[in-house]
């Protein structure tokens, strides 16, 4: 069986016609059609990852993706007429994995799809993965203890989960907003002091130069992510 495909999309034709390539494929697609549908058709079984439009009926793609991300890490990729760098930024930091402007080729399409499943998959496997190394630091996930040189370094729990998350996402760009979701479980009122203060003191703990990180990275404009080397 096929990876499945959560395509939700309310234009009739454009559906069509991504169902017909994706099934072309190998994937097994859903197609539904207004967003209090696809929150329904999102509880009843996994899916390998979701293509979700932003204009929809009765509740728009922004709810879906909110509900979609309260449930775990679906990949989801926004396909939208929404195409300013402004909207991209705003769907991404909501947790979006990817997104497409419409018109976009079937084979854009197919390889985003194809891409993000690589990513998730690589994600899962580092997510069973229990001890890390990274520059001089090592983690163990399994009984939270973080070592530099040798030496134990004292985190909190908030700091150390922000280490987890870095890790087991080496792929991706955390948001401060989806960083905040994730590790405090609530929404984002744009409080940056909260992330920056944790964020410094893990930087301080754990980086040789804590004003030239290494290991927690910012992605100006974007948000944070892992350094590059490790092993």
């Amino acid at each position: 069986m096929g990876q499945k495909v959560l395509l939700v999309e309310d234009n009739v034709i454009i559906s069509r016609s991504l169902e017909t390539k994706l099934k072309e494929e190998m994937f097994e697609v859903k197609p539904i059609f207004n967003g209090e549908d696809a929150i329904k058709q999102f509880d009843l079984i996994p899916y390998d990852v979701v293509l979700l439009d932003l204009m929809l009926p009765i509740k728009n793609g922004d709810e879906v993706l909110r509900h979609i991300r309260s449930k775990g890490d679906v990949p989801v990729i926004i396909i939208s007429t929404k195409d300013s760098d402004v909207e991209k930024a705003i769907n991404l930091g909501l947790g979006a994995d990817d997104y497409l402007s419409k018109p976009f080729s079937m084979l854009e399409l197919v390889a985003r799809v194809k891409a993000v499943l690589r990513r998730s998959q690589k994600n899962t496997e580092m997510v069973l993965k229990q001890n890390f190394k990274i520059f001089n630091v090592e983690i163990n996930l399994n009984n939270y203890v973080v070592t530099k040189n040798d030496q134990v370094v004292d985190l909190t729990l908030k700091e150390f989960e922000i280490l987890k998350l870095l890790l087991t996402h080496p792929d991706q760009t955390f948001s401060k907003q989806l960083m905040y979701r994730t590790i405090w479980g609530e929404e984002y009122y744009f409080n940056d002091n909260v992330i920056n203060v944790h964020i410094r003191r893990l930087r301080e703990k754990i980086e040789d130069n804590p004003s030239d990180p290494k290991i927690v990275v910012t992605m100006w404009g974007f948000g944070y992510k892992l350094g590059l080397e490790k092993s």
